[in-house]
């Protein structure tokens, strides 16, 4: 069952979804003033990144989400309903965090997060989750191959 953060959590990334990045953005960051758990702290920064205008606070924030999935437990995520494990956020952390290099020139650095999130997919299911996330990992390869090609 979510607790009272994550219930006014999840209808901020429904907004976010529907476009009113503006909206999102300040309820975000809202949120983030109350949140002390690992777990809140993640799933607020990986979608606050999203709403965000300039591609190095988009990074920034990215970064803080994959390193506080490092403080998230097991078992916490289990409570929560993570399913998996919480390796099953890693394979979308850095994804986004090799978009936003990849956006920034920074191939390289871009390249070192595609190997790490391709290195973490086998724990996402075949579902439209893991499919999604399977496609960007693609988009991003190719457009890293097309941008770095000679």
């Amino acid at each position: 069952m979510p607790d009272d953060l994550m219930t006014r959590i999840i209808p901020v990334i429904e907004l976010a979804q529907r476009g009113d990045r503006e909206t999102a953005r300040a309820r975000f960051t809202e949120l983030w003033a109350e949140a002390v758990d690992p777990l809140h702290r993640c799933l607020i920064a990986h979608h606050l990144a999203d709403q965000q205008d300039d591609v190095r606070e988009e990074l920034r924030w990215d970064l803080v989400a994959l390193e506080t999935a490092d403080s998230i437990s097991e078992h916490r995520a289990a409570d929560a309903g993570v399913a998996g494990s919480v390796r099953g956020l890693y394979p979308s952390l850095h994804l986004n965090v090799g978009d936003a290099y990849r956006r920034l020139g920074e191939f390289a650095l871009a390249r070192r997060h595609l190997e790490l999130s391709r290195a973490e997919i086998d724990v996402l299911a075949d579902d439209g989750y893991g499919q999604l996330i399977r496609a960007g990992l693609e988009r991003l390869a190719d457009r890293l191959d097309a941008e770095t090609a000679d």
